[in-house]
C-alpha cells in the first residue's frame, strides 16, 4: 500500500512538473509573439515614417487619391515626391486662423504645407500664369476647399493639381467662379467685376486715371451682358456656368487663373 501511495504521489508531482514546464512554454511562447509583433510594429511606423520623409504614399492613401482624383498612381507617387520638395514648415497668423475657425490649430503654431510665396513661383514659372498679384492671391487661397489661406497640404495639391491639370469642365468652372468670386457670397457683382478686370488691363502711356476707370466700367457692362442671364445684376454660378457653355473662352473672362496647353502637357510629361 506504501508503494502504491508513493508512486501515486511521484505521479502526481511528475504530472504538475509537466503541467509547469508546459504552461511556462506557452507563456514563454505568447511573450515571445507579443515582444515579434511590438518589433514589427515599431519597424513599420519606422518604415512608414521613412517613406512619408521620401514622399512615398501608403497604399490606403494612394487607393483613397485615385478615387479623388483624375491621376493614376505613377502620377501620384510623382507628385508626392514634388510636394515633399515644395513643402515647408509655415508659420500660421492671426488672419488665417479667423478664416478657419473650426480648425484645431493654437496661435503662433505652424503647419507644414507649401506657402503662398513658394506657390505663387511655381504658378509662374511651371504653369505659365502671368497674372497680378491680387488674382494670384486668389488662386492660393482657394485652392483648397476648407482651408482657405493657409499653406498647401499633400491632398490639397494633389486635388486641386487634378482639377487644374486634369479637370472636366464642370470642374474648371466650380474652381475659376470660386477664384472670381472675391467675397465668397456666391455671386460676382459688380464691384467685384470693376476690380478684377481693372487689375488685368493693360496699362499705357498716356492714359489718366479717369480714362481708365470708365474703360474698366465699360467692359464691366459688357460682362454683364455675357453672364447675367437673369438680369439681376450679378452673375450666378448658374449664369456663370450658362455662358461658358455657350463660349468655352468665356471661362477666364475676369483674368487668367489656369495654365496654358502647352504648360500643362509639358508638366504631365514629367509625371510619367
Amino acid at each position: 500500500m506504501d508503494q502504491m501511495n508513493q508512486a501515486c504521489s511521484s505521479g502526481t508531482v511528475l504530472l504538475r512538473s509537466v503541467s509547469i514546464f508546459l504552461s511556462n512554454r506557452r507563456q514563454s511562447k505568447q511573450l515571445k509573439e507579443k515582444a515579434e509583433k511590438n518589433d514589427k510594429k515599431r519597424k513599420g511606423k519606422k518604415l512608414s515614417r521613412m517613406d512619408e520623409q521620401l514622399g512615398k504614399l501608403q497604399p490606403k492613401v494612394i487607393e483613397a487619391l485615385k478615387r479623388k482624383t483624375h491621376f493614376n498612381k505613377s502620377e501620384l507617387e510623382t507628385l508626392s515626391k514634388i510636394y515633399k520638395k515644395l513643402v515647408t514648415n509655415c508659420p500660421i497668423s492671426s488672419r488665417q486662423l479667423a478664416m478657419n475657425p473650426g480648425m484645431a490649430i493654437t496661435k503662433n503654431a505652424t503647419i507644414e504645407g507649401i506657402d503662398r510665396s513658394v506657390f505663387r513661383e511655381l504658378l509662374h514659372s511651371t504653369f505659365d500664369i502671368v497674372t497680378e498679384d491680387a488674382l494670384m492671391e486668389r488662386i492660393f487661397s482657394t485652392w483648397e476647399k476648407g482651408y482657405e489661406g493657409l499653406p498647401i497640404r499633400l491632398e490639397g495639391w494633389i486635388c486641386g493639381l487634378s482639377v487644374f491639370l486634369k479637370g472636366t469642365l464642370t470642374e474648371k468652372l466650380q474652381f475659376c467662379f470660386r477664384v472670381y468670386d472675391l467675397n465668397g457670397d456666391n455671386f460676382i457683382t459688380r464691384d467685384e467685376m470693376f476690380a478684377l478686370l481693372r487689375n488685368s488691363l493693360l496699362k499705357y502711356p498716356g492714359d489718366d486715371d479717369e480714362t481708365r476707370e470708365e474703360s474698366v466700367k465699360d467692359l464691366v457692362e459688357i460682362a454683364l451682358r455675357k453672364f447675367d442671364i437673369d438680369k439681376d445684376g450679378k452673375i450666378s454660378f448658374t449664369d456663370y456656368t450658362t455662358a461658358v457653355k455657350t463660349d468655352k473662352l468665356l471661362l477666364e473672362a475676369f483674368g487668367q487663373i489656369l495654365p496654358s496647353d502647352c504648360a500643362t502637357n509639358s508638366f504631365l510629361s514629367t509625371l510619367q
